[in-house]
């Protein structure tokens, strides 16, 4: 596995300090100190396999670690804060994602037969991020991927097939389990990805957590334990934080701090900043002009 590892590092070297594309559909690389605010966001569902150094990512009160020998799954978008460190030798940080595609797992488990069943985990299981040891068969899949980097006219032939074998191995370890119930839509951790999705297209909007329980075909208190369990945050503390996430609007669009605490639903301007300061440690007016001077840096 350590000739494996050593592949993939020198396939992803090019990487920046910042998403970057490889050319593969869903498939993404960064390296090195990633900036505090690029880190603090809203996450989309995801695999991320760590190469070198590692990270924590906090969700609510639970904080995971991950390194090279550890992989990373979320199967809903979650706001979360992360870290990035480099390896105990100076190397930077390095890691490789892929997007999850729902309709790419959903037909997954149509066509295979043992991929329906996990190993050790219970069907009521409902939790939607974790960390689990990256296997042999797992880095090979990722091997094989990123060396289409190589090869870029052979992307649309072998990518999809690569894509499924990522998945299929992800599917067949200790949280698999989050894969299928996603794709199984009366399952307790689809209804509730179906009511995050509501959730962030209306975040600016007064939270109405009765409307969302029946759009989901939940008793109120079902919902409640079942989006805890998912997200490890209560309903409000979601659309809070996707709130509070929302201050690129402060650093892209210029506006003051009354105008973007309007913008996403405050409607006092004193217990926005409040709120601010206590999550991403500076008032918003300080937070977007640092957001902004390290913006220029990395183009400078």
């Amino acid at each position: 596995m350590d000739n494996a590892l050593d592949e993939l590092r020198r396939l992803a070297a090019h990487a920046e300090n910042r998403r970057t594309e490889t050319g593969i559909p869903r498939v993404a690389m960064v390296q090195g100190e990633i900036p505090e605010h690029a880190l603090t966001a809203v996450y989309k569902p995801m695999i991320n396999l760590i190469l070198q150094g590692s990270k924590s990512m906090t969700v609510g009160e639970k904080t995971l670690e991950y390194d090279p020998a550890t992989y990373f799954v979320m199967s809903v978008d979650l706001p979360a804060v992360g870290a990035v460190h480099p390896a105990s030798t100076g190397e930077p940080y390095l890691a490789v994602s892929l997007t999850l595609d729902l309709g790419i797992i959903a037909a997954l488990l149509c066509d295979t037969t043992d991929a329906a069943t996990g190993r050790g985990e219970s069907s009521t299981q409902t939790e939607a991020f974790n960390v689990a040891a990256v296997t042999p068969e797992l880095m090979d899949a990722w091997v094989r991927m990123l060396r289409l980097m190589e090869r870029p006219s052979e992307i649309p032939a072998l990518a999809p097939a690569y894509e499924r074998e990522i998945l299929y191995r992800v599917l067949q370890g200790p949280h698999g389990c989050m894969l299928r119930q996603l794709a199984t839509p009366d399952s307790a951790l689809a209804r509730i990805s179906s009511a995050i999705q509501r959730i962030r297209r209306d975040y600016s909007k007064p939270l109405r957590i009765a409307v969302l329980a029946e759009q989901v075909a939940m008793s109120e208190s079902a919902f409640h334990r079942h989006f805890k369990s998912v997200t490890a945050l209560s309903p409000l503390q979601y659309q809070k934080q996707l709130r509070l996430q929302a201050r690129q609007i402060l650093a892209t669009q210029a506006k003051s701090v009354t105008a973007a605490a309007l913008d996403v639903g405050y409607e006092s301007p004193t217990q926005f900043t409040r709120e601010y300061a206590r999550a991403f440690g500076l008032p918003p007016s300080q937070d977007a002009a640092r957001m902004v001077a390290s913006r220029r840096g990395q183009r400078g």
